[in-house]
């Protein structure tokens, strides 16, 4: 019986740059496909995207951002979907009051960098929490999320973070997920922490809650290996 494909979403400004690390162990179980969500300026647009492209049945993994389009992809095709991983991700819509206004403000004052000063020069801001702090002097890993961001411009930057901002609550996805689940992240994601690992395990309880050691936000470049065993054996849960 042949496997059914994996699709493997990015996060904000990501894209297959994530992903390759885990290829070679991955794409010989499954036909791997990354997914590119365009000047798509919602997570709802995104996910209808995808599934528009998608093959019938398929397996779907995503990374920050990507894993909260996953989670959409969930509300809007479950029957669809064999299994799903969420990777450095959460699942609760902005904040109210002040917590929710200084998320904003911060993720402006990306934008205005990214428009006034370019790309690269926003991406070497954003990157200095979002990796393992050993690793910012790791200049290879560094310089391929700065060229992999380059690759995008501000204003599919401004429609990202337009996504993000108005994200949905996913509380009500993560409790009717009856497939194969994987909740994954870096052990020094201060971005998306364990406990927020920890909070949505306890949504969708039958889940299989992993923590990479010695990883940040950007798990599956910073450990490929650790985080590409663990979806094998998500995969394998049900191949």
């Amino acid at each position: 019986m042949t496997a059914l494909p994996l699709l493997l979403v990015p996060g904000l400004m990501c894209d297959h740059t994530v992903w390759d690390p885990l290829l070679p162990q991955l794409s010989p179980v499954h036909a791997c496909t990354v997914v590119d969500h365009g000047h798509a300026n919602s997570l709802s647009q995104m996910a209808v995207q995808l599934v528009a492209d998608a093959p019938s049945q398929f397996y779907i993994a995503g990374h920050s951002m990507g894993a909260r389009v996953a989670l959409e992809v969930l509300r809007i095709a479950p029957d669809r979907v064999a299994g799903v991983a969420l990777l450095d991700t959460g699942y609760l819509p902005k904040l109210a009051g002040a917590a929710g206004e200084e998320e904003v403000r911060k993720r402006m004052a990306l934008l205005q960098i990214a428009q006034d000063q370019g790309v690269r020069a926003m991406a070497r801001e954003w990157v200095q929490g979002m990796v393992h702090p050993d690793r910012l002097k790791d200049v290879e890993l560094i310089e391929r999320i700065l060229v992999m961001f380059e690759r995008k411009d501000a204003t599919i930057f401004a429609n990202q973070l337009h996504a993000l901002i108005h994200r949905p609550d996913a509380n009500d996805v993560l409790s009717a997920i009856r497939v194969p689940t994987l909740i994954l992240c870096g052990r020094q994601d201060f971005w998306s922490p364990p406990s927020q690992h920890e909070a949505m395990h306890q949504l969708a309880p039958h889940a299989r809650l992993a923590v990479v050691e010695e990883a940040g936000h950007m798990a599956p470049m910073e450990r490929p290996e650790a985080v590409a065993a663990e979806m094998l054996r998500w995969l394998d849960t049900e191949t």
